[in-house]
């Protein structure tokens, strides 16, 4: 709890308007997540890792925990994930909470060959699956954490199918900015705010992205950005960021300019 109360605060205090973006990734299995202290200390957005697509159009939740089994969310345009799990998603934004977006993150596996055939059509099973997982838990927004692929077309394609179901459509870059630039003007083509499809840029500022400014990427894209920094993590504890360098990071960044909130990665609590 001590934790998240850290992580929230520093990110309520730096941007403490109504419309900054507070967020957080959820890596590990949100069933065994500390709701209490994700909902009530300063976090106003929550994007869950580690959803897949399957080539047959199923999507699976995958927990990242020890302990924890991977899980089949939506398969044959039904959702399949069970009661417990959809109950846990949507608690994110009831009662007591500051969250009002829950996002589910994945990479885009399977995306193109799914994009040509049997192609985004709402009769598709990838269509419907992802129409009843949205049902099921409240969803706001798909996650995109492309760092394989990069293919514009069927990633647009995808965005717009994601779009007529009702989500936005999140990124979250590194590098390649050429790639993401083109997705952007694409997707978002002969759109304007508050319209937008691709409203949200996660930028990854650890790790590969450790040196990425911010204020040149949002240049860059057209967009503002979230910055993220990875929280104090055994996985590779030299690219984590304490409290007290985490709010060095935010305080530079958010004087340069560019910014519309900030985020913590976490795949540590």
């Amino acid at each position: 709890m001590k934790g998240y109360w850290l992580l929230g605060a520093l990110l309520f205090n730096s941007y403490s308007h109504a419309a900054s973006i507070r967020s957080l990734y959820l890596f590990k299995d949100v069933l065994k997540s500390n709701t209490t202290a994700i909902k009530t200390t300063g976090f106003n957005s929550v994007i869950m890792f580690g959803v897949g697509i399957l080539g047959n159009g199923d999507i699976m939740y995958y927990s990242n925990t020890p302990g924890s089994s991977d899980v089949l969310a939506a398969s044959n345009g039904t959702y399949v994930g069970g009661d417990a799990l959809a109950a846990k998603v949507q608690s994110f934004k009831t009662g007591t909470t500051g969250i009002n977006r829950v996002e589910i993150s994945m990479n885009s596996q399977h995306v193109k060959d799914l994009m040509a055939n049997p192609g985004p059509g709402p009769s598709t099973p990838l269509y419907r699956n992802f129409a009843a997982l949205k049902a099921a838990w409240g969803l706001d927004a798909v996650n995109n954490d492309d760092e394989s692929l990069y293919d514009v077309a069927s990633t647009v394609k995808f965005a717009q199918m994601l779009g007529q179901i009702g989500y936005k459509y999140t990124i979250a870059p590194y590098t390649n900015s050429g790639f993401w630039v083109s997705l952007i003007k694409q997707t978002n083509a002969g759109l304007a705010d508050p319209n937008l499809l691709l409203d949200r840029v996660y930028l990854q500022c650890y790790d590969g992205g450790a040196g990425n400014n911010p204020a040149s990427w949002a240049n860059t894209l057209g967009l503002k950005v979230v910055p993220l920094v990875w929280v104090t993590n055994d996985s590779k504890p030299s690219q984590g960021s304490t409290v007290a360098q985490a709010t060095s990071k935010f305080t530079a960044w958010n004087s340069a300019g560019g910014l519309v909130g900030g985020g913590y990665w976490n795949d540590y609590g």
